[in-house]
């Protein structure tokens, strides 16, 4: 179709955004704004002029509101509504209970955003009332004016894999927690011990070297300064072959051993924080191994979905990326374009021109946290494995005119992730480095992938 109007492709998205959203809530249904709550539940039912034709109070769960569809059905039919478009907002778990009980009985169902209901109430009056009856109310008004969306499909397979990676999430912030606890205490009581390894975190032998002293000594490093070098190698191997590893660093191994007679710390609290370094060692490992747990039937859910072969063609990205970015986006087809699942991230730039005036851009922020670090994250592995990323981030942060700080090139680096993410799972196409640099193949740049 041609473009003699002058239309822009925003202009065509949201035209069919608009259109899509009519469908759902057409001029001849009635509009049932609900809002939801534990055990009180607003049910309004009003016009596309937001008249209200009724309104009733539910004492009950969000499981047991079929009651209250069934009375706004009636309501509807007594109006001349041809049916009924049910709205609220999507706060908790609730939501996803109406909307079943909507499509059991062929009602349509969309959702209104809490900042839009908030942005609203102020717009109302000067009084800022925030209270059940006027909130169900602005539901319904700004479902008649479509300021609604329509919320994420129910899918098992993409519902267990958003699932999984909630939990991946709460397991990572908990091993954080736990090694942050752990170098705190060390540092207290016993700060020559972090200083025995170049990174002691991430080294098996000091992990496996620290679980003998703590778990020997209980706190008296005496013991294991009787016990001697040699001896403590020996104990050091058998803990790390129960790990799973094979060999100690012997390195490790002597500079703990001397710093047993380091002094520096508060000396008063060593026993008791040496215990409780211990359990955290623990904790930790449990925490770990919970993790791989998840991320093997995160990777295992991509199998199933027969995505892993598509998300990891991009060089970088490895299946348990793919999968953490995945399980917040949702079926990435159920967006439009590539730049709507970027701005569902908040990594959409933030334009503020007026006339001749040029503002700042920035990022606008909004959108989903847990996504926008999923794609933050993925970007510390891919930009130094893959050339097209490496290209356009020393582009980015070379170039003389809006030369970009590192932490901006990364943004934009996870951004052309989400939107290679999104074309590689909609078109069926494995990544192409030559389709990737929009046809130009920088120097050095590998052969495209085979489709």
């Amino acid at each position: 179709m041609s473009n003699g109007r002058g239309l822009s492709r925003g202009d065509r998205n949201r035209n069919a955004r608009l259109a899509r959203l009519r469908a759902l809530v057409p001029a001849d249904n009635a509009i049932a704004g609900i809002d939801l709550a534990d055990r009180k539940q607003m049910v309004v039912v009003t016009d596309h002029d937001s008249k209200v034709l009724a309104r009733k109070t539910f004492r009950c769960r969000a499981w047991d509101l079929g009651v209250a569809l069934d009375w706004v059905a009636q309501i509807a039919a007594a109006a001349g509504f041809a049916g009924v478009s049910v709205a609220c907002e999507p706060t908790g778990h609730r939501w996803r209970v109406l909307g079943q009980l909507a499509a059991d009985r062929g009602m349509a169902f969309v959702c209104v955003q809490p900042s839009m209901t908030s942005w609203s109430r102020r717009a109302e009056d000067l009084t800022c009332d925030k209270t059940d009856e006027k909130d169900a109310v602005l539901i319904a008004r700004l479902t008649a004016q479509l300021r609604c969306y329509v919320p994420e499909p129910v899918d098992e397979t993409w519902g267990r894999l958003r699932h999984l990676g909630a939990r991946r999430e709460q397991l990572i912030v908990e091993m954080v927690s736990q090694l942050q606890q752990l170098r705190a205490l060390l540092e207290c009581v016993w700060p020559a011990a972090l200083d025995t390894a170049r990174q002691p975190f991430r080294s098996r032998t000091w992990v496996a070297a620290m679980h003998v002293i703590c778990e020997r000594d209980a706190g008296d490093l005496t013991r294991t300064r009787r016990l001697g070098p040699a001896r403590l190698e020996q104990a050091v191997r058998r803990e790390i072959t129960r790990r799973g590893g094979q060999k100690p660093s012997l390195r490790i191994i002597r500079n703990l051993f001397a710093a047993l007679d380091d002094r520096a710390g508060v000396i008063a609290h060593r026993r008791g924080a040496l215990e409780r370094v211990q359990l955290l060692l623990g904790d930790w490992t449990e925490t770990k191994r919970r993790i791989t747990d998840t991320e093997t039937r995160m990777v295992n859910v991509l199998n199933e979905l027969r995505l892993t072969d598509l998300v990891t063609s991009i060089t970088g990205i490895s299946a348990v990326s793919a999968a953490a970015i995945l399980a917040e986006t949702g079926n990435p087809s159920r967006f439009a374009t590539a730049r709507a699942l970027v701005k569902h991230a908040g990594l959409a730039p933030r334009e503020k021109l007026s006339g001749t005036f040029t503002g700042r851009t920035k990022l606008t922020g909004q959108g989903r946290p847990s996504l926008r670090l999923a794609a933050w994250r993925a970007v510390w592995g891919a930009r130094h494995t893959n050339t097209v990323y490496a290209a356009r981030y020393q582009h980015l942060t070379n170039r003389e005119d809006n030369k970009l700080t590192p932490t901006q090139a990364q943004a934009a680096i996870a951004a052309t992730i989400l939107r290679h993410l999104h074309a590689v799972i909609t078109t069926g196409q494995r990544w192409d480095p030559h389709t990737a640099t929009h046809g130009t193949r920088p120097p050095n740049l590998p052969n495209p992938v085979a489709a």
